[in-house]
């Protein structure tokens, strides 16, 4: 089988789905399965949507309306004949989730979260697969939270492999399947996710129980490039990337690629392609076996929105490892993402994301045995494959707060 991913770019509006069925078209749909994102920002609108009803703000129905009118306002520019059965359909999954927002009685916010940002794809996904159908690509929509099984971790669940490759399996490779990224479900059945950005790992998870020929990914970028336009100016097309140098990529944030989705495809030797939704005749990037990196460039990576923190002992002892597994234990206990450590004889020093707000707790428990400053909203830069040029031009972009070197990697954290 060959499995497509599409996220929200691609589906942001009418045209990106009507571009899905030219991709269909021109690709062909024998023996593939299709995973969808929610619609453009629409996580971003589910999250307001959270934060309302969490926090119990007057804004509540006017979030809800927002999203409801994004979405009729795709269907409205799809199906001509107004009394299509998109529109009720639509309108069931804006019920059931009024039907969670008055029955729920937990005060958890990440199980209220996993709950509720979920409509989105089940919103997408029902959209394109009645569109694809009306345009003679009869295809088959499946639950996914059905077949990929995990356990409670709300928000960021762990995937039961087992169980979620023998649900699997059990699928048709000769049919044309449309489903959700980003979800499962547990044993309860109470609807989990998989991290933020998580319908890549989905579609790596059907790869690899499927044993597919392929995984690609289409983007609204040609492919896998150096670094992220957004902040870099002349970028470079990467056309192959070798597993174990993509997998660091993403480790150190590379936001093309999810850091889980590489490690299934890797276990089964599946190819990953990475293309442009735009241009149907550029072969993009691969990542497979091979060459670690073509064209042998430096490599950039940053990621917004970081804490630094230094850390040491209030008796001005020296930082050994029990100071060290405490401070990673208290690290762990409030979920915070450690993306840079450096350690001396008296102090610790860690660059963190706070997904979750925990930092203010998580400080407050630290100040009980330790010294601690910290700097927030810093950014950390990675480069790969690092040159002397490359450094500098980091280094030009603000004050350096913290630098780090190992062989072939450079990290800067940056004021």
């Amino acid at each position: 089988m060959k499995i497509f991913k599409f996220g929200g770019a691609s589906v942001k509006d009418a045209e990106g789905v009507k571009n899905v069925l030219r991709i269909l078209q021109n690709e062909g749909v024998k023996n593939t399965l299709i995973v969808i994102s929610a619609m453009g920002k629409m996580t971003n609108a589910f999250e307001n949507i959270i934060d309302s009803y969490y926090h119990k703000t007057e804004d509540l129905t006017q979030n809800i309306d927002f999203v409801r009118n994004y979405h009729l306002n795709i269907i409205n520019n799809l199906f001509e004949d107004k009394k299509h059965s998109v529109f009720m359909d639509v309108e069931l999954i804006f019920g059931q989730l009024s039907g969670f927002l008055i029955s729920n009685k937990s005060t958890d916010y990440n199980y209220i979260y996993d709950q509720i940002v979920g409509f989105g794809e089940l919103l997408s996904t029902k959209i394109v697969s009645l569109y694809l159908n009306e345009n003679e690509i009869k295809n088959n929509l499946i639950d996914v939270r059905e077949y990929i099984k995990t356990d409670s971790n709300y928000r960021d669940a762990y995937i039961k492999w087992n169980e979620t490759i023998s649900n699997i399996e059990k699928l048709n490779p000769e049919k044309l399947y449309i489903t959700q990224g980003f979800l499962g479900a547990d044993s309860k059945d109470n609807t989990t996710t998989l991290g933020r950005e998580g319908s890549d790992y989905t579609a790596a998870i059907f790869a690899h129980c499927l044993n597919a020929k392929s995984l690609t990914i289409w983007k609204d970028v040609d492919g896998v490039l150096n670094a992220d336009p957004r902040y870099f100016e002349n970028t470079e097309l990467l056309q192959q990337i070798s597993y174990d140098e993509a997998i660091e990529m993403a480790f150190y944030g590379a936001s093309v690629i999810h850091p889980k989705t590489l490690k299934p495809l890797e276990n089964k030797n599946i190819p990953l392609f990475v293309r442009s939704f735009y241009s149907l005749n550029n072969s993009g990037t691969i990542v497979g076996k091979g060459h670690f990196l073509i064209p042998e460039v430096p490599c950039f990576i940053v990621k917004q929105d970081q804490i630094l923190v230094s850390i040491s002992a209030l008796d001005f002892s020296f930082m050994v490892e029990y100071n060290l597994s405490d401070i990673f234990k208290i690290l762990h206990d409030y979920k915070l993402k450690v993306n840079l450590i450096q350690n001396s004889a008296l102090s610790f020093s860690v660059c963190i994301e706070d997904k979750f707000n925990n930092f203010q707790q998580f400080l407050t428990q630290l100040k009980l045995n330790y010294k601690v400053s910290y700097f927030e909203k810093v950014s950390l830069y990675t480069i790969r494959h690092s040159s002397q040029k490359a450094v500098d031009e980091i280094e030009q972009k603000g004050k350096v707060l913290l630098k780090q070197v190992t062989k072939g990697t450079v990290q800067v954290v940056m004021q």
